[in-house]
Protein backbone atom coordinates (compact mmCIF):
# COMPACT_ATOMS: atom_id res chain seq x y z
CA UNK A 1 0.00 0.00 0.00
CA UNK A 2 1.82 3.09 -1.10
CA UNK A 3 -0.36 6.32 -0.86
CA UNK A 4 0.03 8.22 2.35
CA UNK A 5 -3.79 8.76 2.86
CA UNK A 6 -4.51 4.64 2.27
CA UNK A 7 -1.40 3.92 4.45
CA UNK A 8 -2.28 5.92 7.58
CA UNK A 9 -6.11 4.53 6.95
CA UNK A 10 -4.64 0.67 7.56
CA UNK A 11 -1.78 1.83 10.04
CA UNK A 12 -4.73 2.51 12.20
CA UNK A 13 -7.67 0.29 11.10
CA UNK A 14 -7.80 -2.49 14.12
CA UNK A 15 -8.74 -5.13 11.78
CA UNK A 16 -5.19 -4.43 10.77
CA UNK A 17 -2.66 -7.05 12.74
CA UNK A 18 0.83 -7.46 13.27
CA UNK A 19 0.29 -11.42 15.26
CA UNK A 20 1.41 -13.69 12.53
CA UNK A 21 0.70 -16.16 15.27
CA UNK A 22 -2.81 -15.14 15.39
CA UNK A 23 -3.57 -13.96 11.87
CA UNK A 24 -1.26 -15.05 8.87
CA UNK A 25 -2.40 -18.66 7.62
CA UNK A 26 1.27 -19.20 6.25
CA UNK A 27 2.93 -18.42 9.40
CA UNK A 28 0.14 -20.92 11.11
CA UNK A 29 0.39 -23.75 8.68
CA UNK A 30 3.97 -23.95 9.17
CA UNK A 31 4.68 -22.91 5.02
CA UNK A 32 7.08 -19.86 6.30
CA UNK A 33 10.90 -22.24 5.79
CA UNK A 34 13.57 -20.89 8.58
CA UNK A 35 15.90 -19.80 5.88
CA UNK A 36 13.16 -17.04 4.54
CA UNK A 37 15.21 -13.68 4.40
CA UNK A 38 12.30 -12.35 6.68
CA UNK A 39 11.81 -15.28 8.84
CA UNK A 40 13.00 -12.99 11.57
CA UNK A 41 11.25 -9.97 10.97
CA UNK A 42 8.01 -12.43 11.78
CA UNK A 43 9.07 -14.75 14.32
CA UNK A 44 10.32 -12.32 17.23
CA UNK A 45 8.13 -12.23 19.63
CA UNK A 46 7.96 -8.24 20.93
CA UNK A 47 6.27 -4.73 20.56
CA UNK A 48 6.99 -5.01 16.51
CA UNK A 49 4.77 -8.01 15.82
CA UNK A 50 2.42 -7.44 18.73
CA UNK A 51 -1.60 -7.18 18.52
CA UNK A 52 -4.00 -5.78 20.94
CA UNK A 53 -3.60 -5.96 24.91
CA UNK A 54 0.15 -7.86 24.02
CA UNK A 55 1.23 -4.63 22.05
CA UNK A 56 0.70 -2.20 25.05
CA UNK A 57 2.19 -4.36 27.98
CA UNK A 58 5.38 -4.40 25.64
CA UNK A 59 5.39 -1.41 24.35
CA UNK A 60 4.83 0.29 27.92
CA UNK A 61 7.71 -1.34 29.22
CA UNK A 62 10.40 -0.04 26.29
CA UNK A 63 8.77 3.08 26.66
CA UNK A 64 10.68 3.37 30.01
CA UNK A 65 13.78 3.87 27.21
CA UNK A 66 12.53 6.82 25.14
CA UNK A 67 11.23 9.07 27.53
CA UNK A 68 11.42 12.86 26.82
CA UNK A 69 13.44 13.72 29.89
CA UNK A 70 16.06 9.97 29.24
CA UNK A 71 16.11 11.27 26.23
CA UNK A 72 17.52 15.16 26.80
CA UNK A 73 20.01 13.35 29.00
CA UNK A 74 21.30 12.01 26.25
CA UNK A 75 22.24 15.30 24.45
CA UNK A 76 25.69 15.79 25.84
CA UNK A 77 26.53 12.47 25.52
CA UNK A 78 25.89 12.55 21.12
CA UNK A 79 27.30 15.94 21.17
CA UNK A 80 30.30 14.24 22.82
CA UNK A 81 30.82 11.66 20.57
CA UNK A 82 30.03 14.03 16.96
CA UNK A 83 33.11 16.34 19.00
CA UNK A 84 35.30 13.02 18.91
CA UNK A 85 34.58 11.92 15.52
CA UNK A 86 34.82 15.04 14.03
CA UNK A 87 38.54 15.21 15.38
CA UNK A 88 39.15 11.63 13.74
CA UNK A 89 38.18 12.89 10.13
CA UNK A 90 39.88 16.17 10.78
CA UNK A 91 42.94 14.14 10.62
CA UNK A 92 42.02 13.07 6.87
CA UNK A 93 44.60 14.18 4.48
CA UNK A 94 43.74 16.12 1.96
CA UNK A 95 42.60 14.41 -1.22
CA UNK A 96 42.16 11.18 0.82
CA UNK A 97 38.26 9.81 0.53
CA UNK A 98 36.67 8.90 3.66
CA UNK A 99 33.43 6.91 4.05
CA UNK A 100 31.03 9.17 5.63
CA UNK A 101 28.48 6.54 6.51
CA UNK A 102 30.77 4.68 7.90
CA UNK A 103 33.07 6.74 9.71
CA UNK A 104 30.27 8.96 10.34
CA UNK A 105 26.78 7.82 10.25
CA UNK A 106 26.91 4.81 11.67
CA UNK A 107 29.50 5.16 14.91
CA UNK A 108 26.83 7.97 17.02
CA UNK A 109 23.41 5.97 17.30
CA UNK A 110 25.03 2.35 17.19
CA UNK A 111 26.99 3.64 20.41
CA UNK A 112 24.39 5.74 21.87
CA UNK A 113 21.91 2.94 21.73
CA UNK A 114 24.16 0.28 22.86
CA UNK A 115 25.33 2.61 25.69
CA UNK A 116 21.48 3.33 26.55
CA UNK A 117 20.83 -0.62 26.65
CA UNK A 118 24.38 -1.37 28.52
CA UNK A 119 26.58 -3.02 25.42
CA UNK A 120 29.44 -1.67 26.33
CA UNK A 121 31.83 -5.24 25.11
CA UNK A 122 32.79 -3.49 22.05
CA UNK A 123 33.11 -7.37 20.38
CA UNK A 124 29.64 -7.41 21.61
CA UNK A 125 28.70 -4.08 20.10
CA UNK A 126 30.16 -5.32 16.36
CA UNK A 127 28.67 -8.71 16.35
CA UNK A 128 25.46 -7.17 16.96
CA UNK A 129 25.77 -4.84 15.12
CA UNK A 130 26.68 -7.30 12.15
CA UNK A 131 23.69 -9.17 12.78
CA UNK A 132 21.16 -6.61 12.44
CA UNK A 133 23.43 -5.76 8.79
CA UNK A 134 22.40 -9.30 7.76
CA UNK A 135 19.08 -9.48 9.28
CA UNK A 136 18.04 -6.28 6.98
CA UNK A 137 20.00 -7.69 3.77
CA UNK A 138 16.59 -8.79 2.03
CA UNK A 139 18.27 -10.67 -0.23
CA UNK A 140 20.59 -13.38 1.67
CA UNK A 141 20.73 -16.76 0.86
CA UNK A 142 19.43 -19.28 3.34
CA UNK A 143 22.64 -20.33 5.12
CA UNK A 144 23.53 -16.74 5.58
CA UNK A 145 20.14 -16.12 7.27
CA UNK A 146 19.92 -19.56 9.43
CA UNK A 147 23.28 -18.79 10.66
CA UNK A 148 22.66 -14.75 11.54
CA UNK A 149 19.70 -16.14 12.84
CA UNK A 150 21.31 -18.57 15.41
CA UNK A 151 24.68 -15.88 16.47
CA UNK A 152 21.82 -12.65 16.73
CA UNK A 153 20.23 -15.10 19.81
CA UNK A 154 23.70 -16.32 20.70
CA UNK A 155 25.00 -12.65 21.19
CA UNK A 156 21.63 -11.64 23.21
CA UNK A 157 21.92 -14.31 25.32
CA UNK A 158 25.11 -13.27 26.50
CA UNK A 159 24.26 -10.06 27.45
CA UNK A 160 21.48 -10.77 29.50
CA UNK A 161 23.31 -13.09 31.46
CA UNK A 162 26.35 -10.81 31.96
CA UNK A 163 23.14 -8.13 33.23
CA UNK A 164 22.00 -10.93 35.22
CA UNK A 165 25.22 -11.30 36.98
CA UNK A 166 26.38 -7.90 37.06
CA UNK A 167 23.16 -5.34 36.41
CA UNK A 168 24.08 -2.16 35.74
CA UNK A 169 22.07 1.37 35.04
CA UNK A 170 20.93 0.47 31.61
CA UNK A 171 17.81 -0.48 30.13
CA UNK A 172 18.45 -4.11 29.48
CA UNK A 173 19.52 -4.34 33.14
CA UNK A 174 15.15 -2.74 34.15
CA UNK A 175 13.42 -5.21 31.37
CA UNK A 176 15.46 -8.06 33.13
CA UNK A 177 14.13 -6.60 36.16
CA UNK A 178 10.84 -6.65 35.23
CA UNK A 179 10.74 -9.78 33.98
CA UNK A 180 12.00 -11.64 36.96
CA UNK A 181 9.73 -9.47 39.18
CA UNK A 182 6.57 -10.57 37.38
CA UNK A 183 7.21 -13.13 34.66
CA UNK A 184 3.71 -13.15 33.48
CA UNK A 185 4.99 -9.40 32.42
CA UNK A 186 8.06 -10.24 30.03
CA UNK A 187 8.71 -13.70 28.62
CA UNK A 188 12.57 -14.91 28.39
CA UNK A 189 11.80 -15.03 24.17
CA UNK A 190 10.17 -11.46 24.18
CA UNK A 191 12.93 -10.32 26.66
CA UNK A 192 15.38 -11.15 24.14
CA UNK A 193 13.26 -10.07 20.83
CA UNK A 194 12.67 -6.49 22.60
CA UNK A 195 16.14 -6.35 22.97
CA UNK A 196 16.96 -7.13 19.36
CA UNK A 197 14.38 -4.95 18.37
CA UNK A 198 15.58 -1.44 20.21
CA UNK A 199 19.26 -1.97 19.58
CA UNK A 200 18.40 -2.94 16.00
CA UNK A 201 15.98 -0.34 15.12
CA UNK A 202 17.81 2.30 17.29
CA UNK A 203 20.21 2.34 15.15
CA UNK A 204 19.93 1.45 11.40
CA UNK A 205 17.05 4.07 10.99
CA UNK A 206 19.35 6.68 12.12
CA UNK A 207 22.03 5.44 10.62
CA UNK A 208 20.25 6.07 6.95
CA UNK A 209 18.83 9.32 8.17
CA UNK A 210 22.37 10.44 8.18
CA UNK A 211 23.61 8.82 5.40
CA UNK A 212 20.52 10.30 3.07
CA UNK A 213 20.28 13.79 4.71
CA UNK A 214 24.55 14.23 3.66
CA UNK A 215 23.86 13.25 0.55
CA UNK A 216 20.84 15.16 -0.38
CA UNK A 217 22.92 18.33 0.58
CA UNK A 218 25.58 17.87 -1.12
CA UNK A 219 23.86 16.54 -4.03
CA UNK A 220 21.70 19.84 -4.07
CA UNK A 221 24.12 22.59 -2.85
CA UNK A 222 21.07 25.34 -3.22
CA UNK A 223 19.41 23.45 -0.48
CA UNK A 224 22.39 23.70 1.41
CA UNK A 225 23.16 27.08 0.95
CA UNK A 226 19.14 27.95 2.16
CA UNK A 227 20.39 26.39 5.43
CA UNK A 228 23.83 28.33 5.61
CA UNK A 229 21.71 31.69 5.28
CA UNK A 230 18.98 30.63 7.61
CA UNK A 231 15.85 30.61 5.14
CA UNK A 232 15.73 26.91 6.33
CA UNK A 233 16.85 25.26 9.44
CA UNK A 234 18.21 21.81 10.03
CA UNK A 235 14.60 20.51 11.32
CA UNK A 236 13.65 21.47 7.78
CA UNK A 237 16.65 19.27 6.44
CA UNK A 238 15.82 16.16 8.79
CA UNK A 239 12.47 16.23 7.87
CA UNK A 240 12.47 16.81 4.19
CA UNK A 241 15.10 14.06 4.37
CA UNK A 242 12.63 11.52 5.93
CA UNK A 243 9.82 12.40 3.84
CA UNK A 244 12.38 12.40 0.71
CA UNK A 245 14.23 9.14 1.23
CA UNK A 246 12.45 7.72 4.03
CA UNK A 247 15.06 5.69 6.21
CA UNK A 248 12.85 2.50 6.32
CA UNK A 249 11.41 1.67 2.46
CA UNK A 250 8.95 -1.07 3.44
CA UNK A 251 8.08 -2.59 6.34
CA UNK A 252 7.01 -6.70 6.72
CA UNK A 253 4.66 -7.49 7.31
CA UNK A 254 0.89 -6.71 8.80
CA UNK A 255 -2.00 -9.13 8.48
CA UNK A 256 -6.13 -8.28 7.45
CA UNK A 257 -7.51 -10.02 10.58
CA UNK A 258 -11.04 -9.70 8.15
CA UNK A 259 -12.18 -8.54 4.65
CA UNK A 260 -11.29 -5.14 4.37
CA UNK A 261 -12.81 -3.29 1.40
CA UNK A 262 -10.88 -0.33 0.34
CA UNK A 263 -12.65 2.42 -2.01
CA UNK A 264 -11.18 3.06 -4.92
CA UNK A 265 -10.79 7.13 -4.19
CA UNK A 266 -8.54 6.14 -1.68
CA UNK A 267 -6.52 3.80 -3.89
CA UNK A 268 -6.52 6.14 -6.91
CA UNK A 269 -8.02 3.67 -9.13
CA UNK A 270 -10.67 4.81 -11.45
CA UNK A 271 -12.25 1.96 -11.89
CA UNK A 272 -13.28 1.26 -8.14
CA UNK A 273 -11.91 -0.21 -4.76
CA UNK A 274 -9.92 -3.20 -3.74
CA UNK A 275 -10.41 -6.36 -1.31
CA UNK A 276 -7.77 -7.61 1.25
CA UNK A 277 -8.78 -10.88 2.04
CA UNK A 278 -8.85 -12.05 5.58
CA UNK A 279 -5.17 -13.49 6.27
CA UNK A 280 -3.86 -11.68 3.22
CA UNK A 281 0.05 -10.18 4.08
CA UNK A 282 0.16 -6.84 3.83
CA UNK A 283 4.00 -4.57 3.19
CA UNK A 284 4.01 -1.06 4.40
CA UNK A 285 5.69 1.06 1.47
CA UNK A 286 6.73 4.29 3.65
CA UNK A 287 8.85 5.37 1.11
CA UNK A 288 6.59 5.14 -1.39
CA UNK A 289 4.11 7.07 0.75
CA UNK A 290 6.22 10.28 1.14
CA UNK A 291 6.34 10.88 -2.69
CA UNK A 292 2.55 10.71 -2.76
CA UNK A 293 1.92 13.41 -5.69
CA UNK A 294 -1.58 13.90 -3.96
CA UNK A 295 -0.01 15.15 -0.67
CA UNK A 296 3.32 16.70 -1.61
CA UNK A 297 2.12 18.17 -5.08
CA UNK A 298 3.65 17.78 -8.65
CA UNK A 299 7.28 17.53 -7.28
CA UNK A 300 7.20 14.97 -4.96
CA UNK A 301 10.39 13.59 -6.28
CA UNK A 302 12.59 16.68 -5.74
CA UNK A 303 14.41 17.61 -2.52
CA UNK A 304 13.27 21.06 -0.99
CA UNK A 305 13.82 21.68 2.76
CA UNK A 306 11.13 24.87 2.11
CA UNK A 307 8.50 22.48 1.07
CA UNK A 308 5.29 23.69 2.91
CA UNK A 309 3.95 19.75 3.62
CA UNK A 310 6.06 18.35 6.19
CA UNK A 311 3.59 15.67 7.00
CA UNK A 312 5.07 12.03 6.21
CA UNK A 313 5.36 8.39 7.22
CA UNK A 314 8.87 8.07 8.40
CA UNK A 315 8.30 6.61 11.69
CA UNK A 316 5.24 4.92 10.93
CA UNK A 317 1.69 6.00 12.45
CA UNK A 318 -0.64 4.91 15.06
CA UNK A 319 0.01 2.45 17.83
CA UNK A 320 3.22 1.12 16.26
CA UNK A 321 4.70 5.13 15.73
CA UNK A 322 8.11 4.75 16.74
CA UNK A 323 9.53 5.41 20.05
CA UNK A 324 13.03 6.24 19.13
CA UNK A 325 11.76 8.94 16.62
CA UNK A 326 12.80 11.82 19.17
CA UNK A 327 16.24 10.46 19.60
CA UNK A 328 16.97 9.82 15.96
CA UNK A 329 15.84 13.59 15.60
CA UNK A 330 18.21 14.82 18.13
CA UNK A 331 20.63 12.94 17.11
CA UNK A 332 20.38 14.22 13.40
CA UNK A 333 20.02 17.37 14.84
CA UNK A 334 23.54 17.51 16.66
CA UNK A 335 25.37 15.50 13.82
CA UNK A 336 24.43 17.47 10.64
CA UNK A 337 25.31 20.95 11.20
CA UNK A 338 28.54 19.78 13.53
CA UNK A 339 29.34 17.90 10.15
CA UNK A 340 28.87 20.96 7.61
CA UNK A 341 30.50 23.95 9.84
CA UNK A 342 32.86 21.36 10.63
CA UNK A 343 34.03 21.19 6.78
CA UNK A 344 32.46 23.54 4.87
CA UNK A 345 33.91 22.62 1.62
CA UNK A 346 33.69 19.19 2.19
CA UNK A 347 31.91 16.84 -1.29
CA UNK A 348 31.06 13.75 -2.44
CA UNK A 349 33.60 11.88 -4.24
CA UNK A 350 31.63 9.69 -6.00
CA UNK A 351 29.41 10.46 -9.02
CA UNK A 352 25.39 9.67 -8.42
CA UNK A 353 25.67 6.45 -10.57
CA UNK A 354 28.76 4.92 -8.50
CA UNK A 355 26.71 5.25 -5.00
CA UNK A 356 25.07 1.68 -4.49
CA UNK A 357 21.78 1.22 -2.29
CA UNK A 358 22.47 -1.06 0.87
CA UNK A 359 20.73 -4.15 -0.37
CA UNK A 360 17.60 -4.14 1.35
CA UNK A 361 14.10 -2.97 0.36
CA UNK A 362 13.65 -2.08 3.89
CA UNK A 363 16.74 -0.01 4.92
CA UNK A 364 16.99 2.88 3.01
CA UNK A 365 20.29 3.97 2.72
CA UNK A 366 23.93 3.75 0.61
CA UNK A 367 26.69 1.28 0.85
CA UNK A 368 28.94 3.56 1.89
CA UNK A 369 29.07 7.65 0.89
CA UNK A 370 32.64 8.57 -0.23
CA UNK A 371 33.73 11.80 0.24
CA UNK A 372 36.77 14.61 0.23
CA UNK A 373 36.46 16.43 3.29
CA UNK A 374 38.23 19.48 2.51
CA UNK A 375 36.95 20.09 -0.69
Amino acid sequence: MTTQPLLKELLTDPRVSKDPNQHWPAWINGDISPDWPLFTWVAVQNMFTAYGTDHKRLRSLVAKAFTARRTAALRPRIEALTADLLDGLAATAPGETVDLRERYAYPIPIQVICELFGVTDPDLREGLRDCVDSIFHTSADPAEVTATYARTYELLGALVAAKRTAPGDDMTSVLISAREEDGSRLSEQELLDTLLLVISAGHETTVNLLDNAVHALLTHPDQLALVRSGAASWDDVIEETLRHRSPVASLPLRYATEDIEIGGEAVGEAGGGITLRKGDAILAAYAAAGRDPELHGADPDRFDVTRAVKDHLAFGHGVHFCLGAPLARLEAAIALPALFDRFPRMRLAAGEEELQPVESFISNGHRALPALLHG
